[in-house]
C-alpha cells in the first residue's frame, strides 16, 4: 500500500489539527490552528476543508479518505456528532458535510477511539490484542481493544472509563454523575480541587496562588504540577488523593478487561509522568493477580500526533481495501 495516505483530524476543544498520514501511520504533513469553537460547526468545518484541500495540493495525490477524531459522542451508522460537550455540538452531521465539500468518503469517531487506533496499531499497543488506552487530560477518556478488535459497544459509546465511578459520595462529575474517575483525577478535576482547598487556607496555598498570578480561579492543573514538583505541600496532598484515585480506576480496568498493555497519556500525565510508576505499583499491589501480572502499564509512545495517526489510519482500513492489520469497531 505506499503511496497511499488519508487525512487525519484530530478536533479538541482548543486546538485542530489535520494531518496527511500515509500508510504505516507516519506523518508527512500536519497544519495545526486553534479551534474556531466560537464560531459554531460551521466555521471549525471550513477550516477542516480548508486544511484538507491544501494538504492535497501539496502531496499532489488523492487520499483515500478522511478520519476524524472528536472529543464528543458518535452515531457510529451516520457519523453525526450527537453531542460534544467541550465543542457546544448536538445533532452536527460532520461527516456528511465533510464528504459533501471534500468530496471524498469520510468517518468519524470519538478523539480518544481515535488515538486507541493510533496506539495499537502503531505506538505503546503494538503486537498486543488486548489494550487498554486511558488518556488523562482536561477530561479522561479512553478506548478497549479486547481480542483484536477496537470495542464500539452497542450505542458506540464504549470506553467512556473516565465516568467509572470511584466513590458514590464523591465530588458530581459533568455527566450528571458522583465520584467519577474523570471527576476525581482529571485536569479539570486537579484545578477545581485545588482551588476549594486555597479557599480554605489561602497561606497554605501561597505558592499556587504565586503561580496563578494572585486569582485563585486561574491556578490549573498545570499549575499543581508544576508546585509539586517544586514541594509544595497542599500540591502534594492533592497530588496524592489523585494518584489513589487514578490506581483504583486502573484497577478496576485491569480486572475487568485483563489488558496485556495499560496506555496512559495525556497532558495530566505528561505533566506528572511520575503518576505511571505510582500507578504500576497500585495495580500491582490491588489487582487481581492473574490480571496484574500479564499487564504492562506504560506511557503512550506517539504523543500529541496520536489522535491523526489513529483517525487517518481507521479511514485508510475502511477505504483502502486490504488491512494492514486487525480491524476493530
Amino acid at each position: 500500500m505506499n503511496g497511499y495516505w488519508a487525512v487525519g483530524v484530530d478536533l479538541g476543544a482548543t486546538k485542530l489539527e489535520v494531518a496527511r498520514v500515509e500508510w504505516g501511520g507516519k506523518v508527512v504533513d500536519s497544519i495545526r490552528t486553534p479551534a474556531k469553537v466560537e464560531g459554531g460547526p460551521a466555521a471549525v468545518e471550513r477550516d477542516i476543508v480548508e486544511a484538507a484541500r491544501l494538504l492535497m495540493e501539496r502531496a499532489g495525490t488523492a487520499p483515500l479518505g478522511i478520519g476524524v477524531g472528536v472529543a464528543g459522542q458518535i452515531e457510529r451508522q451516520t457519523g453525526r456528532v450527537l453531542f460534544a460537550p467541550n465543542l457546544n455540538w448536538r445533532e452536527v452531521p460532520l461527516r456528511a458535510d465533510l464528504e459533501e465539500a471534500l468530496e471524498m468518503p469520510a468517518v468519524v469517531t470519538n478523539d480518544v477511539r481515535a488515538i486507541t487506533w493510533g496506539e495499537w496499531l502503531y505506538g505503546a499497543g503494538k503486537g498486543y490484542d488486548d489494550v487498554i488506552c486511558l488518556y488523562v487530560g482536561t477530561g479522561i477518556g479512553g478506548g478497549v481493544v479486547s481480542a483484536g478488535r477496537v470495542l464500539s459497544g452497542r450505542a458506540n459509546s464504549a470506553g467512556e472509563l473516565g465516568h467509572i465511578v470511584i466513590d458514590m459520595n464523591g465530588p458530581p462529575c459533568t455527566c450528571g454523575n458522583r465520584g467519577c474517575l474523570e471527576a476525581l483525577a482529571s485536569g479539570w478535576a486537579i484545578a477545581r480541587q485545588a482551588q476549594e482547598m486555597i479557599s480554605l487556607d489561602p497561606r497554605a496555598g501561597s505558592m499556587l496562588l504565586a503561580a496563578a498570578g494572585g486569582a485563585a480561579e486561574a491556578v490549573s492543573a498545570k499549575a499543581v504540577a508544576q508546585c509539586a514538583h517544586r514541594g509544595d505541600v497542599l500540591s502534594l496532598v492533592l497530588l496524592d488523593s489523585v494518584g489513589r484515585a487514578l490506581t483504583a480506576g486502573c484497577v478496576s480496568l485491569v480486572n475487568a478487561f485483563n489488558p496485556g498493555r495499560l496506555v496512559l497519556g495525556g497532558g495530566v500525565i505528561d505533566g506528572l509522568p511520575e503518576m505511571i510508576d505510582r500507578v504500576r505499583r497500585g495495580v500491582m499491589r490491588d489487582a487481581l493477580a492473574s490480571a496484574s501480572a500479564s499487564c504492562e502499564i506504560v506511557p503512550g509512545m506517539l504523543g500529541p500526533g496520536a489522535g491523526v495517526v489513529g483517525a487517518a489510519s481507521l479511514a485508510m482500513r475502511a477505504f483502502g481495501g486490504e488491512a494492514e492489520g486487525p480491524v476493530g469497531g
